[in-house]
């Protein structure tokens, strides 16, 4: 409710009635005139009140009136009334119906009851009310009041002088904000004060205002009190003091700077009044020197005060924290006085206070700013500012130093016992000491010896004074000890915090101010103000020095792990502030002197020392004094947390960490972390201490550069407290987070960052060569972690990074250091690969280049570890980033095929691993132009020679690659001229012509051969299994993806390629080396068809001849329209001529077989519409025509347009095939010829038989060879028979002997012959016969002139079927017969010629079964030729090698004679078979009375078959030859007939047992014999009586001889009596008996006329001696007579008349 509503008005009228009444009352009976008063003064009021809208306005008015009564009570004097008055006058007062007159009566009546003494504190609170609730009391009014006050202060009572005392500081208070309120009011208006006259003492006031001018005279007058003179304005004062005056004068000051510095007149009371006061006042401090007797000085030195000295410091403080600027010079003054104070020569409790009071400059930055732009940054001018700081610093290293000798607080020992204990520990070293510091939990300081306890004193920024504010206290306090030191402490952190804070916040606003700049103006260069600039540096100039020197020392000092922190953060934001003003001789310092802190002392770190020596050697002079920089002590009070080894190239013993260098080190990474952008240089410092740290602590890098905990490796191990133990991961950590935070590091700090390390990680290298000790990995480490975090900005330290750790770390010969400089640069180089960079890798194709170029470079590194981490990393590359290398690859390539045979095996497997994953995942990503490149080195892998898997699995690889080349061949084509068209124009640019290998082929084609060309270097390696997977792989290849190529480019496979490699391993096969080569590797078994070089370069020649053969082959149609074919098919031809003539029976064989091949060739279908079958015929599997038909063998190939389209593009040549015309046949023919040739030649070179003596090296070709040999021919002849001539038939007759006649190794032949006894052909006879019926069909239906051949072949064969007697000879050589050879001794054997003889002979007879007629047959001789070569088996008979022989001949002929004797009847006139008579009449003669006599094991059953085959000749005879006697030769017959008597007279062989003696007598022989001989004895029409005497006279001869045996075996029998006759003479009866029987039979067949009557007379005459016989014992003669005497009952007639008998 405010004082002026209706109600507190109504209130107030109460309330004075109610006063007034009161009053009245008190005052009825002693003081009438007062209760007169009372009475009217309420009459006054209701009159007021009721004609008055306006009440408080009427009252002020009449307030004197008002008023009196009450004055007039307080004049009384009575306590009562007086405070009833007090009161209602108060009342009054508040609610401001007070006037000035009515004031003015007030104060006079207050004044009278202080000269009275009474109510004195009502008095006080009277006039506060009456100043504070309005303003109608000035000049004398006002100033009588406060001289009331004044007075009341100095009175007796301690109460009133206390409130005294309070209502004058308000009071004072209020006449001054009377003064700031008036101003406010007249605020707008300008006024020219009125120029100042003169300059007096007493400054004119009229120019000011009224409350202005109270305000005015006050101050004067106080100073004037202050300095002891007489007020001017307080009229009325007796007593003042000095030290409640300057109170007074501190209180107005700080309260009301604005007054004095917005006012001339009062800033003149300031310069002119108060400044000069206060040097006055101080004069005693400065003079008094502590400890010096007065007797030395000439006058006795006032002493200082205290209370007088600590109230002028404050009015000092508020001076220059407010006036700064209208006292420059004043405070010039001031502040060299306060450094002075400072001194050690001053009592201790001025240092206090001085202390105090430059702690309150310190907490002001802005103010120490000031100074330093007015003071150090003039000429000839004091450094202020320095010299403050550095009396700081000098003052805190002077309490360690300078024995406290003014402090009785300070002798008192340390906690840890007396003074001379403490000293003590100074000499005895960190042992005693280390227990006098732990004793106490107290923070503190300990500086050799001196121990210093730390107070609180005052929170953090603000200075909160202890002895400034002892205003009760009048002598000096006693100061404990360790206050100076606590407050000096708190000033130099608050000194710090306070500039760094603003320099930074001023610093930001400006970079922000410059960054808007920029983003409105950004063609145009932000200027900052140079002027802060320069104070900025100007004010870390002037105090780094003492800072850095004070902070040193307490930092070495400090026990206390709060105030270690402190300092710490104190040196660290300095060392940033100088780094973000890029002063580097004290941001270096500040870093140097946190790196020592974090090492053990005495720490021998270069970097460190060559700094701190640049600092020791200024010395800081304050005011003669100088300030080193104190070294730190070598004790430590600490508590040791950590002993770990130096890092030094030298082993030494051990060191110890304490916590405090832990709290360092962390505060050494907070300031890189922090601060990197600005470390510059230094980080060479940090990083430095930071490795020597972490080595001590035993951190080493683990996974991506991060430290982790470890056992040191050698040497005593690290010990480490379980209080750092559970720090290391902290400290790991946030090492970690430095290196991460480089990510927001600008690009030049960066730059730094990476030299450091790289320096670093240079003077780890230096101190790790020449010794095996671990080294320190700490840098390499780090570089890794940095450019981990740095990825997005890699390229620009990549150079450097990489540079370093290839060319010094990687090369490093400690395995350590170099394992991990390899997997610094692989991890960079992977991660660089995997992060998402912008552009993408892809796009950008020279980052990706750069990120991979040092894993390129990797590989000229000789270290193998390196390179196996290398090829990891490519490994891993692959996997994750493998499909995004793009232009990246052929560096990646590069590493992977940078392998050498001395290498070893595991880094070629790890590189190998690569290339694989490479060529199964990756092909399709890479560039088509790398293609070659991974067709290289896949060949390299081959050409290995550590790893023979290897080697045969890359050969595999080459295959994969030919396949995807096959299936991808468009977009490769397509893409490679592409890119051979951007090449070329940048050659034509150039003026260079392109090179690249096989240039002029397109560039597809040129990709395919380069893999054959790899291939081809494989297939000569000097390891067989290589070569033979390599050959495989290159005929597969060209076999199956040949098409692909253009018709020119086949022209390079075949001369450069194909022919190439023959080349190569003909000379190689030849000059192999015959040494036998041992089992190698003791497990691995050699075959001994391997054992030798020469017999594993036999297999290459093998498989390389073959595989040529089968491309000429298959692409033969193809190849032929190239222009040389006809060369290239000649140097084929030579090639398998040489092979097949190689002294190599695997060589030789194969040779063939390839010929086979080549000779196999169908001519293709010339006919472009046929696609499929074009296609057929270029070797493309139907399965690629078209993968949906399935067209298998039998079906026909489905057409396929887009693949025939390709083809024809691939091969345009190819399908337009040339007309079938004369040429090619030509062409053909002239091949075939040449073919023809190269057979001839090796066929005689290999069947002719060496000459003279054979030594047993002789080479002889085996059997398989000669077979194929032969069995060449009949595919050849089907080309060349058109022209093929009897010359040629001779060769061939000459090859074919000579092949026969080729013995068998006798090793070999168990496998050739399965056994003797068998009759079975080699392959080889076969293959010659074949020969010879393929020649004798092409004759049979060939013209008429080719017949002429036929006698050769019978001539060939037939010298074929004498072999079956006579084995041919091979040269000179011995041979054993089969069945004698031992299997193991090398003999040759000669082969079992018999089955293949008479093979020939069955050819024989068939071949003249079909040719008997032929002219040719019969003008050469040829029956009588094979009757002739029959002769020698016929005569030979039970003496032939082979019982077969002779029947075969027997059988034979009689086969030819049955077709060749009637021929020969038909032409007997042309005399063209005269000579064959003779030849066979000898060949029966030879055979039917053989010399040779039947094999004694000979079973009855065979000698009975034998004998039918006698049998069948005789039969032949009379059938064939004795019927066409006429057309016969005489003599023939003559021969025949002879030889048939001969066989039917018996004669017996003895050497029968007795029981075969009647079937071995060859009975049934002589019996057809006979009959024959009988028949035409009888039957002929004899033509010449010659014959028929013949005849007659073998009858006869036969009768006769029958008829002597009969009579003599009966004279025997007869004779013998009971004794048994003789078994030949009972078998010769037998017989005789059997030829009588035969003859009666014949009679009686014949016609009677025939037979001439002499021999009827014999037969009959028979009779009579048969009769005789009869009585004969033996039952077998009984049997036979029977038979003989049967057949003469046809004679039994009755007797004709004698005239017929007569006749003859």
């Amino acid at each position: 409710m405010s004082t002026s509503s209706p109600e507190a008005v109504k209130k107030l009228l109460d309330n004075m009635q109610t006063d007034l009444r009161s009053l009245s009352m008190e005052c009825k009976k002693k003081f009438p005139p007062v209760k007169e008063a009372a009475e009217s003064g309420i009459v006054k009021i209701k009159t007021i009140a009721a004609r008055n809208a306006d009440i408080l306005a009427a009252l002020k008015e009449n307030s004197s009136e008002v008023v009196q009564p009450f004055l007039m009570g307080c004049g009384t004097k009575e306590p009562k009334i007086t405070q009833l008055c007090l009161a209602a006058i108060q009342r009054l007062m508040s609610h401001e119906v007070v006037s000035e007159a009515a004031a003015g009566n007030i104060i006079n009546m207050l004044w009278q009851l202080m000269e009275n003494g009474l109510e004195e504190l009502k008095l006080l609170q009277t006039v506060l009310v009456l100043l504070t609730t309005n303003t109608v009391v000035h000049d004398e009014v006002l100033s009588k009041a406060i001289v009331l006050c004044f007075r009341l202060h100095f009175t007796k009572d301690n109460i009133t002088n206390n409130t005294a005392a309070a209502t004058v500081r308000q009071v004072v208070t209020v006449v001054f904000e009377r003064m700031v309120a008036e101003d406010e009011r007249f605020k707008g208006i300008v006024e020219q004060p009125p120029p100042v006259q003169g300059n007096t003492n007493r400054r004119s006031v009229s120019t000011l205002r009224p409350s202005a001018k109270d305000a005015y005279m006050l101050f004067q007058d106080l100073c004037q009190l202050v300095n002891a003179d007489a007020p001017y304005w307080l009229v009325g004062m007796t007593e003042m003091t000095r030290t409640f005056g300057l109170e007074l004068l501190e209180s107005v000051l700080n309260d009301f700077p604005g007054v004095f510095l917005e006012h001339q007149e009062f800033s003149f009371l300031l310069k002119e009044r108060v400044c000069p006061l206060v040097i006055k006042l101080f004069s005693p401090n400065i003079k008094f020197r502590q400890g010096s007797s007065s007797a030395a000085s000439p006058a006795p030195v006032e002493k200082p005060y205290f209370p007088i000295c600590m109230r002028l410091l404050r009015v000092v403080s508020v001076l220059i924290k407010h006036f700064y600027t209208l006292l420059v010079t004043e405070c010039e003054i001031f502040l060299s006085l306060l450094v002075k104070f400072l001194d050690g020569e001053k009592p201790q409790w001025l240092r206090a206070v001085a202390v105090e009071s430059v702690h309150r400059l310190c907490v002001q930055p802005h103010l120490l700013r000031s100074f330093c732009q007015s003071y150090d940054m003039k000429q000839h001018s004091t450094k202020v500012f320095r010299d403050i700081v550095n009396a700081l610093g000098s003052f805190i290293q002077s309490l360690f130093i300078v024995p406290n000798a003014g402090n009785t607080a300070a002798i008192s020992a340390p906690a840890g016992g007396s003074g001379s204990g403490a000293q003590g520990a100074a000499q005895g070293g960190p042992g005693t000491g280390g227990v006098s510091g732990n004793l106490t939990t107290q923070a503190a300081f300990e500086y050799r010896g001196t121990w210093i306890p730390l107070m609180t004193v005052s929170v953090q920024g603000s200075a909160k004074a202890t002895y400034l504010e002892m205003l009760d206290k009048v002598e000096p306090p006693s100061i404990p000890e360790g206050y100076a030191m606590s407050v000096a402490f708190s000033a130099l952190l608050d000194l710090v915090r306070g500039i760094t804070s603003m320099i930074e916040r001023e610093l930001s606003l400006e970079e922000g101010a410059a960054a808007e700049f920029r983003e409105t103006h950004p063609d145009q260069e932000w200027q900052p103000q140079p002027g802060a600039h320069l104070v900025w540096e100007e004010m870390v100039s002037a105090c780094w020095c003492g800072l850095l020197a004070a902070l040193s020392l307490l930092l070495d000092a400090s026990t206390d792990e709060t105030a270690t922190e402190n300092i710490l953060k104190a040196e660290l934001t300095m060392a940033s502030l100088c780094g973000r003003l890029s002063l580097v001789t004290p941001r270096d310092a500040f870093i140097t002197a946190i790196c020592k802190a974090s090492l053990p002392p005495h720490y021998a770190l270069t970097v460190l020392s060559s700094n701190a020596a640049n600092l020791s050697s200024k010395a800081y002079s304050i005011q003669g004094q100088s300030v080193q920089i104190i070294s730190p002590s070598s004790e430590s009070h600490q508590q040791v947390v950590a002993v770990g080894q130096p890092l030094t190239a030298q082993p030494q013993g051990t060191v110890v960490l304490t916590a405090k260098n832990i709290q360092c080190m962390r505060t050494l990474l907070n300031l890189a972390h922090c601060n990197g952008a600005v470390l510059g240089t230094s980080w060479q410092l940090v990083l430095a201490t930071l490795q020597h740290l972490v080595w001590i602590l035993g951190l080493k890098p683990g996974l991506g550069g991060a430290l982790k905990p470890g056992r040191a490796v050698e040497g005593p191990s690290t010990v480490l407290t379980t209080a750092v133990m559970t720090d290391l991961p902290v400290i790991s950590n946030i090492l970690s987070r430095l290196f991460e935070s480089s990510q927001y590091l600008d690009d030049v700090s960066l730059h730094h960052l990476i030299n450091a390390l790289c320096s670093l990680s240079l003077e780890a290298m230096e101190m790790a060569y020449g010794n095996n000790k671990e080294p320190s990995l700490f840098a390499v480490a780090k570089l890794l972690e940095t450019g981990l975090v740095n990825m997005d900005r890699i390229e620009i330290l990549w150079r450097p990074l990489t540079g370093h750790l290839l060319e010094k770390v990687c090369q490093h010969p400690n395995s350590r250091m170099r394992e991990w400089g390899a997997e610094a640069l692989t991890a960079l180089i992977k991660a660089g690969l995997a992060y998402k960079h912008d552009p993408p890798l892809a796009q950008n194709q020279r980052l990706q280049l750069l990120l991979l170029n040092p894993l390129k470079e990797l590989s000229n590194v000789l270290h193998a570890d390196i390179r196996q981490k290398q090829l990891e990393s490519v490994l891993q590359i692959l996997q994750s980033q493998g499909d995004s290398l793009g232009p990246g690859w052929p560096l990646v390539l590069g590493v992977i095929g940078a392998i050498r045979n001395d290498q070893g095996e595991s880094l070629i497997r790890t590189a190998f691993q690569c290339l694989q994953l490479v060529v199964t995942d990756f092909l399709p990503t890479m560039p088509c132009t790398c293609l070659q490149i991974v067709v290289d080195v896949a060949g390299s892998f081959g050409l290995q020679n550590q790893e023979l898997n290897i080697s045969l699995t890359s050969i595999g690889l080459l295959w994969n690659i030919s396949d995807y080349f096959f299936q991808r061949g468009e977009a490769i084509t397509q893409e490679l001229i592409r890119e051979e068209e951007a090449l070329q124009k940048q050659a034509q640019e150039k003026g260079e012509t392109l090179n690249r290998p096989f240039h002029p082929a397109p560039p597809f084609d040129c990709l395919w051969l380069c893999l054959y060309a790899k291939l081809g270097e494989l297939c000569v390696d000097p390891r067989p299994a290589v070569r033979k997977s390599a050959g495989q792989t290159l005929f597969s290849t060209i076999a199956a993806h040949g098409t692909l190529l253009q018709q020119p480019t086949w022209h390079i496979v075949v001369w450069k390629v194909l022919f190439h490699l023959l080349d190569c391993v003909r000379t190689s096969s030849t000059t192999a080396d015959k040494e036998k080569i041992e089992s190698g590797g003791g497990n691995i078994l050699i075959h001994h068809s391997r054992d030798t070089a020469e017999k594993q370069w036999a297999e290459t020649w093998v498989l390389t001849l073959a595989g040529v053969a089968r491309i000429f082959n298959t692409r033969r149609y193809l190849l032929q329209q190239l222009g040389d074919f006809f060369e290239a098919w000649e140097v084929l031809l030579n090639h398998i001529q040489s092979a097949a003539l190689s002294k190599n029976n695997e060589v030789s064989l194969a040779a063939l077989k390839s010929f086979q091949e080549i000779l196999q060739i169908v001519t293709p279908v010339k006919d472009s519409d046929k696609a499929g079958d074009a296609l057929a015929a270029m070797g493309v599997p139907p399965v690629l025509i078209d993968p949906f038909s399935a067209s298998g063998p039998g079906r026909p190939l489905v057409r396929s347009d887009s693949l025939v389209e390709r083809l024809t593009r691939y091969n345009g040549a190819e399908l337009q095939a040339p007309p079938p015309g004369e040429d090619s046949a030509l062409e053909d023919s002239a091949l075939w010829w040449s073919a023809w040739n190269t057979w001839y030649r090796t066929g005689t070179e290999s069947t002719r038989p060496p000459s003279g003596p054979t030594e047993k090296l002789s080479f002889i070709p085996s059997q398989p060879f000669l077979t194929a040999l032969i069995q060449i021919f009949p595919a050849l002849y089907q080309h060349i028979k058109a022209n093929f001539s009897m010359e040629d038939l001779k060769k061939l007759g000459v090859i074919l002997h000579g092949a026969v006649s080729v013995p068998i190794s006798s090793d070999a032949s168990p496998f050739i012959l399965p056994s003797y006894t068998e009759a079975v052909l080699t392959s080889l006879q076969e293959a010659v016969l074949t020969a010879l019926d393929v020649l004798q069909k092409a004759i049979c239906v060939g013209p008429e002139n080719l017949q002429v051949m036929y006698p050769a072949i019978f001539e060939q064969l037939l010298l074929f079927v004498e072999f079956s007697c006579k084995p041919p000879q091979y040269g000179r050589m011995e041979t054993k017969h089969v069945a004698n050879a031992k299997y193991n001794q090398a003999e040759w054997v000669a082969l079992n010629y018999v089955p293949f003889a008479e093979r020939s002979l069955e050819v024989v007879v068939d071949l003249y079964h079909k040719t008997a007629c032929h002219k040719a047959v019969i003008n050469e001789k040829v029956l009588q030729n094979i009757i002739k070569t029959l002769r020698m088996p016929l005569g030979l008979k039970y003496a032939c090698p082979s019982e077969s022989t002779w029947k075969l001949a027997v059988s034979s002929l009689l086969k030819v004679l049955s077709i060749g004797l009637p021929v020969a009847r038909q032409h007997a006139s042309s005399g063209k078979f005269e000579t064959m008579w003779p030849e066979l009449a000898n060949a029966f003669e030879d055979f039917l009375f053989t010399k040779s006599t039947p094999p004694d094991n000979l079973s009855i059953q065979e000698f009975q078959k034998n004998e039918a085959i006698d049998v069948e000749v005789v039969q032949l005879i009379s059938t064939e030859i004795l019927p066409f006697a006429n057309f016969i030769p005489k003599d023939f017959v003559g021969k025949i007939m002879a030889m048939l008597n001969k066989g039917s007279i018996h004669s017996q062989s003895p050497s029968f047992t007795e029981a075969e003696i009647d079937v071995r007598m060859r009975e049934e022989f002589s019996k057809v014999c006979f009959e024959t001989l009988l028949q035409f004895s009888f039957s002929n029409k004899v033509s010449t009586p010659q014959e028929g005497y013949i005849s007659r006279m073998a009858l006869s001869v036969l009768l006769k001889r029958s008829q002597d045996v009969l009579r003599r075996y009966v004279e025997d029998e007869r004779l013998s009596g009971r004794c048994p006759l003789p078994r030949q003479q009972v078998t010769e009866i037998i017989f005789v008996l059997k030829a009588i029987s035969t003859l009666m039979d014949s009679l009686k067949k014949t016609q009677p006329e025939n037979v001439d009557g002499n021999t009827w007379a014999q037969v009959i005459a028979l009779y009579p001696t048969l009769v005789e016989c009869i009585t004969c014992t033996s039952s077998e003669v009984s049997s036979a007579l029977k038979e003989a005497l049967g057949p003469f009952k046809d004679f039994m007639q009755p007797p004709v008349s004698r005239v017929q008998n007569g006749e003859s």
